[in-house]
């Protein structure tokens, strides 16, 4: 599956492989979110298009585009700064560059999973870019009036995956009963009996490592019984990088930036995979 970003000349779009990383995540209690792999995995699915210029925008409440506010940081790309077209509450982002999918292929576009705004929630979208020459935008919707909301320059706006379209047409969805399916229903019954005992064993002997209060069946991918079921189970995701990113002028350099700043000296140190403690 083929993906490309075509530009114009002094188009620099800013995208990169989405990052496993966040913020939040890192802040808890020893980091324990990264030990969803489910979570990490959706956090690094795709590609992250990172904001080209720092603005701050400001909603009143009303249904009018003029009703949004939008302060540009000044010298920031003066030439594509975000703007208020539809109204609602909404902001608008440009993203420079024409992007086009294999045949059959749509883009999934929406804001950074797992990620959190005050006052403002990204629109999802699925655009047809296996045959459309038109570009398209990242729009937030603002929550709150009166409230003003903070975009950094390089914060990621937008992810962006591929999907296949047509499956969801041959998707046959059914209920059915359990006892249908006895070898499920037994490694179920095994799984949950496991983790209770597994349970009161933490709460009678509380292990000393952090890690082992966790069973971690699942992240290894293994059935309860210990066996792994699949040869292709995912424990880290790492799209790869745009080819050609000189292309992309002085983007490319910038596209590197919010790496070293969300990373700590003590962090730097560690594994660059933030849940490899917790395998």
């Amino acid at each position: 599956m083929e993906l490309s970003c075509f530009l114009f000349p002094g188009w620099e779009p800013r995208i990169r492989p989405a990052m496993a990383k966040r913020r939040w995540m890192d802040d808890a209690p020893e980091s324990f979110p990264y030990r969803c792999l489910p979570l990490g995995i959706a956090n690094s699915h795709g590609w992250e298009i990172l904001n080209p210029c720092g603005f701050e925008v400001m909603w009143n409440g009303g249904p009018a585009a003029d009703d949004v506010v939008v302060t540009v940081n000044r010298g920031d790309r003066p030439d594509m700064p975000p703007v208020a077209l539809f109204g609602q509450g909404i902001v608008t982002i440009h993203v420079e560059g024409l992007l086009r999918t294999s045949p059959g292929w749509n883009l999934y576009v929406s804001g950074p999973p797992n990620t959190f705004k005050d006052g403002a929630a990204p629109l999802t979208a699925i655009v047809e870019t296996d045959w459309s020459p038109y570009s398209f935008t990242m729009n937030w919707r603002l929550t709150r009036p009166h409230h003003r909301v903070r975009f950094e320059e390089n914060e990621p706006i937008a992810h962006i995956f591929p999907v296949q379209r047509g499956v969801l047409d041959g998707v046959e969805p059914a209920f059915v009963p359990i006892d249908d399916a006895p070898e499920l229903k037994a490694a179920f019954e095994q799984w949950s009996l496991a983790r209770d005992a597994f349970h009161r064993d933490i709460q009678a002997h509380p292990p000393e490592k952090p890690a082992d209060r966790w069973q971690k069946l699942y992240y290894r991918g293994r059935m309860p019984d210990g066996t792994c079921p699949v040869a292709d189970h995912v424990t880290k995701l790492q799209p790869h990088a745009f080819a050609h990113a000189e292309l992309a002028g002085g983007a490319a350099a910038a596209m590197l930036r919010p790496v070293a700043q969300a990373v700590t000296p003590v962090e730097a140190a560690a594994s660059s995979d933030p849940s490899a403690k917790y395998a």
